[in-house]
């Protein structure tokens, strides 16, 4: 039980620093994409490795593509999420992205040949509603960003389904050094091409911080997996939705309109809705295993 708690808690740090992130990264507007993806992994180096270190895992990992293939979709899942918190409401942004575990489920069951039960269909269902309350469809300006949002969290969706593949001959902490030492080398030449800006004394700081927060919320969430499971946790991971909106506001005095907030409450539904069907694919398992020593042992 105290681990259990200890889980919640630490998720719920975690998923503040990555609001803390999200609200820095539109804070430092027209700043190119590129510089801000830069700051945000150069630290994230740093902690991945010592991470790497402690828990005597690989640096340079077992199965090198797959880790290269996390690492690009990943990081095509971070740059446009950064695009769209810079060109839309943050709140509205971190709803969007939001919905990666729900693409999860579906390339999960596509790729990985993982079962989608009723349940599941539903919260599907459910958050693609919420999304198209968040979009509301149309041809106006705020239609490419939300689009974006959206493909951000495609991108994150392929790069945690890969992850899922990838715990069977790598640690966590090898694949977050990975990405964090892909991402930052990748936008070296992007940065060297004109794609930087020599940022004043304030913007630094953010840029610094912005390392920070995303070094912080990671190991929250590194910490969060040692102490529960992954499906007993997912559902805490939406109270960024909540810390993104009260940051907006107080921030960036960014007023949800009804329909966000009706497309919010829908997708956060969605996620408990697949927090229970996890829940009880995860009791049923137990019991069949439970089940399977007793017949074993009244065989011998």
């Amino acid at each position: 039980m105290e681990n259990r708690k200890k889980g919640i808690t630490y998720i719920l740090l975690s998923s503040l620093f990555f609001a803390l992130m999200a609200a820095t990264v539109k804070y430092l507007g027209d700043m190119p994409t590129t510089e801000k993806i830069f700051f945000r992994n150069l630290v994230g180096i740093f902690v991945a490795f010592g991470l790497v270190k402690k828990s005597g895992s690989s640096l340079t990992g077992n199965n090198k593509k797959l880790l290269i293939l996390r690492s690009i979709f990943g990081l095509l899942g971070i740059a446009a999420y950064f695009y769209a918190l810079a060109n839309m409401k943050l709140s509205d942004a971190v709803i969007l992205n939001k919905m990666s575990p729900f693409f999860v489920v579906v390339f999960a069951a596509v790729f990985l040949n993982e079962k989608i039960n009723k349940k599941q269909i539903t919260a599907l269902i459910t958050a693609v509603m919420g999304a198209v309350l968040v979009i509301r469809p149309g041809f106006d300006s705020n239609l490419i960003p939300s689009l974006i949002a959206l493909m951000s969290s495609v991108f994150a969706g392929i790069a945690y389904t890969v992850v899922r593949q990838l715990r069977k001959t790598d640690s966590a902490a090898t694949v977050v050094f990975y990405f964090s030492f892909f991402s930052t080398l990748a936008m070296i030449p992007f940065m060297v091409s004109g794609s930087f800006v020599i940022p004043s004394p304030v913007q630094a700081v953010a840029l610094l911080a912005l390392g920070l927060f995303a070094a912080a919320a990671q190991l929250f969430m590194t910490n969060a997996y040692r102490h529960a499971e992954a499906g007993e946790l997912s559902i805490y991971t939406y109270a960024n939705i909540i810390f993104s909106s009260i940051f907006g506001l107080f921030l960036f005095q960014e007023v949800p309109d009804l329909f966000s907030v009706l497309g919010g409450i829908l997708i956060i539904s969605a996620g408990y809705l697949n927090y229970r069907a996890k829940e009880k694919e995860q009791a049923e398992k137990a019991a069949n295993l439970k089940l399977k020593k007793e017949k074993n042992k009244n065989i011998i």
